[in-house]
């Protein structure tokens, strides 16, 4: 029998630095009002100077560990997702292992922005499936604070977005109990990248950084708002539907929908299109703010350690992002 995918220890952090609408407002011209209609956001974590997105990814992964009740030495490879590694290259996996100290294990990058957790679950599961890893650390993590215009020109992207990490322990589940990662289904379109990208740098400059850039702003994130919130409230839906087909389910199988938390009215759009109840859609961007890769795996741990995901319940991930791409996994947990 093929082993399914469980999910033994999930794990979170953000950094204590706490940024309120209020505190937005002595830097820009928004109101704790406009926020709160927009995006639901009440407040969201920023990290200190000197903080990476490896260092909250490590937090975030001890406490996955710690979780699961593992020794650390018995994790075989990392899968790690971020749109905003501590460099340029390489990318956080490796850096993740060495604060670990996990020795010489493979660790892999993946860079699929909002999408980014549940495109790494994807990778995750294949692997443990196939049986060549036993025991994989998954964390998706982000320090987005450090690079958002906190000016009127950037203030509708910069109200939205906050820093954590979180983090799961896979590993093969072989006892038949039906526990574990159903599918996994993910889809993209690149004819939109430019709807929610950072434009620079690309292929057209050499080289690759120009002062100029810094001077025109254009190393900040981008959105053509409308037409991610409409793709957004469309795609999610689709590809939990796509899920749910694929394993003979229906809506009312779900035990809890976590969407990626990327603007509270955009959860809610989906609970209705699917016409799921609101009490089971997971949400806590008020609290966190939109933390791309690493907002699924937050509030997954959240809802774990609230008691509101159980043994036998079934848990719906969908996300959509930059790319485009959007994805959706179940899971009997």
């Amino acid at each position: 029998m093929t082993a399914r995918t469980v999910v033994t220890g999930t794990g979170h952090y953000v950094p204590p630095r706490v940024v309120t609408n209020r505190d937005l407002e002595k830097l820009m011209d928004t109101s704790d009002e406009w926020i709160r209609e927009r995006s639901g956001i009440l407040e969201r974590h920023h990290v200190e100077a000197g903080i990476g997105t490896s260092d909250l990814a490590v937090e975030a992964a001890r406490r996955a560990i710690a979780d699961a009740g593992i020794d650390p030495a018995t994790i075989d490879f990392i899968v790690a997702a971020t749109l905003s590694p501590d460099h340029y290259f390489p990318g956080i996996g490796v850096l993740v292992q060495a604060k670990l100290g996990l020795g010489t294990i493979g660790a892999l990058d993946v860079r699929n922005q909002c999408s980014g957790f549940i495109y790494a679950l994807s990778a995750a599961d294949q692997y443990i499936r196939a049986g060549t890893y036993k025991r994989i650390l998954l964390v998706a993590a982000e320090v987005q604070s450090t690079n958002l215009d906190f000016s009127d020109k950037g203030r509708d992207m910069s109200v939205l977005f906050g820093d954590g990490a979180g983090a799961v322990i896979l590993e093969p589940n072989t006892n038949g109990d039906g526990r574990g990662i159903l599918s996994t289904h993910l889809f993209a379109d690149g004819n939109f990248a430019s709807h929610l990208w950072m434009e620079k740098p690309s292929p057209m400059d050499s080289p690759t950084f120009q002062t100029g850039f810094f001077e025109e702003g254009r190393f900040f994130p981008k959105m053509e708002g409308r037409n991610v919130f409409v793709n957004a409230c469309q795609r999610m839906p689709e590809a939990v539907r796509a899920g749910l087909e694929a394993n003979g389910l229906r809506v009312e199988d779900i035990d809890a929908l976590i969407p990626h938390q990327a603007n509270d009215r955009i959860s809610l759009m989906v609970a209705k299109g699917l016409k799921i109840p609101g009490e089971k859609v997971i949400r806590n961007i008020d609290r966190i703010g939109n933390t791309t890769a690493a907002s699924i795996p937050i509030a997954l741990d959240e809802a774990v350690k609230a008691g509101r995901i159980r043994t036998g319940h079934l848990v719906v991930l969908t996300a959509f992002g930059s790319g485009y791409t959007w994805a959706s996994a179940l899971i009997r947990w």
